[in-house]
């Protein structure tokens, strides 16, 4: 028996689905990375005695001179691959892209901690950092206030989609460490084929895989430029911004609605009986 909510309209078309990206919407992604980077920065400072404040602010600049050189950052660009996630990703497989990418960041890491270590007089890092970043990163994984909750509200009533950017194996990786694979009817990675948001041709995958046409569907995410601009593109009914405090992504659109917090989503959408 197909219980979907039928109440909730998008224009003239009733939503049959609802789709999510997953990095600082339904799992926290900038401000772990730089927990993470802080808790490298105090190892460096017990081992080589070195400034926390003055490391977290070399990491910054240099991190991102280093990844202006990067000979992959097309690719990177077009998947949505970024430089923190270059410390800790793996970038497993045999497409040339991700061989290359493989290669470049282990010496990126290297060469990123060492530089930071230099500019405080310290000679180099004998790989002890990036380890510790490696493993931080993954350590401190959490998911959003209320994306659980929120899932599991919405998951009667509509089709749950999944659409993210990123490397194939850090983002599956990112899934199922979330413990919400479940929830999703379908998943489109990025990386996995080879194109990105915010081109349309990828939300079209999704619904695609959903069976459920763009005018049937909403699209949730914290990027203006990618994910509500994206979905735009695509002729998707209805978008949502979840403005993330601190990690805000401008652009030239408007959302439809625009949220702080997961928990905003489900009356959105549901009937009052359902909320």
């Amino acid at each position: 028996m197909d219980n979907r909510h039928p109440l909730c309209e998008a224009g003239e078309m009733t939503v049959q689905a609802i789709l999510f990206d997953l990095d600082d919407t339904l799992m926290v992604d900038e401000a772990i990375s730089l927990s993470a980077m802080k808790e490298t920065a105090r190892l460096a400072a017990k081992i080589h005695g070195v400034e926390v404040a003055r490391f977290l602010a070399d990491a910054r600049q240099l991190s991102r001179s280093l990844w202006n050189d990067n000979p992959c950052l097309a690719y990177c660009a077009g998947i949505g691959i970024t430089a923190e996630e270059c410390l800790w990703g793996n970038f497993t497989g045999d497409a040339p892209d991700l061989i290359a990418l493989r290669v470049w960041a282990l010496d990126f890491r290297r060469r990123l901690f060492d530089s930071i270590l230099r500019q405080q007089g310290v000679p180099d890092d004998d790989g002890t950092l990036a380890v510790e970043f490696f493993r931080a990163r993954r350590r401190l994984q959490r998911l959003m206030p209320d994306a659980k909750e929120t899932l599991a509200r919405l998951k009667p009533a509509f089709k749950i989609g999944l659409l993210t950017n990123g490397a194939p194996d850090l983002q599956r990786e990112k899934i199922a460490a979330s413990g919400l694979a479940g929830f999703f009817d379908a998943i489109v990675v990025s990386g996995e084929l080879g194109i990105g948001k915010p081109k349309p041709e990828i939300f079209h995958h999704l619904l695609g895989k959903l069976d459920v046409p763009p005018g049937a569907a909403v699209m949730v995410g914290n990027s203006l430029a990618r994910d509500v601009a994206g979905a735009r593109a695509a002729g998707i009914a209805r978008t949502v911004w979840i403005k993330v405090p601190g990690s805000e992504e401008f652009a030239e659109t408007t959302p439809d609605h625009t949220i702080v917090g997961l928990r905003e989503l489900p009356p959105l959408f549901l009937g009052s009986g359902n909320r």
